[in-house]
């Protein structure tokens, strides 16, 4: 059976306070075998991204100093309401610095304290997100974020921090397209912990299965 097709895009020059290099690497040993990655630094793919050519794509993009053309911005809109999977993680949810986008990925980056450890949890006992993941502690940024009010979502993982819980994981629809947000994953070792790892090949699978339907 062919393997699924994952467009993967993200930076690697210099300067880059997220390079996609080593969790490139990591990505392909979570998905080897079930799902094909093509890794790619140019924005200009976002353009002609297609359904029939990719069923999915990771954001790892660290665009917060340089926005998307209309062109690349339109092509992963077309993509995503079309059908296609769109799965962004941690530093990948630069792209909705512009609003087209912000609607797309459901909320913006706002700001974060220190990297420190964090103790994340469940929001919910069944979601097909969490299968095989339980409550685990790891190092990472604790990002805040702005949501958009006119798009809804299901907020299925939290961080504590500072005595309060805080989303870092979400999914939504938007159009015919699946859409998840995983905030872990600020350096390649997150991206090793096996409750990350659990969560990246589920979000995957879920996002690129056309028979699976969102959890009200």
């Amino acid at each position: 059976m062919d393997r699924k097709k994952i467009l993967l895009i993200g930076d690697d020059h210099v300067g880059a306070w997220h390079p996609l290099g080593p969790v490139a690497k990591e990505l392909e040993k979570i998905l080897d075998g079930e799902f094909r990655l093509t890794v790619s630094t140019n924005y200009e793919d976002l353009s002609s991204l297609d359904t029939h050519q990719f069923d999915a794509c990771i954001s790892y993009a660290d665009s917060w100093n340089r926005p998307l053309t209309s062109e690349q911005i339109a092509g992963l809109l077309k993509y995503v309401a079309g059908g296609g999977g769109l799965l962004a993680i941690h530093n990948g949810i630069s792209l909705a610095g512009r609003y087209e986008l912000l609607q797309v990925i459901g909320a913006k980056f706002v700001t974060h304290p220190p990297y420190q450890p964090l103790h994340f949890h469940r929001t919910t006992l069944e979601h097909p997100l969490l299968q095989g993941v339980e409550n685990f502690t790891l190092e990472e940024e604790p990002y805040r974020f702005e949501f958009d009010s006119y798009t809804p979502r299901n907020v299925f993982l939290e961080y504590e921090h500072e005595g309060k819980r805080w989303p870092s994981a979400w999914e939504q629809k938007y159009g015919l397209g699946k859409v998840v947000y995983l905030h872990p994953g600020h350096r390649e070792n997150v991206i090793k912990a096996d409750p990350i790892k659990q969560i990246i090949i589920n979000s995957v699978r879920w996002i690129t299965a056309s028979d699976e339907k969102l959890t009200d």
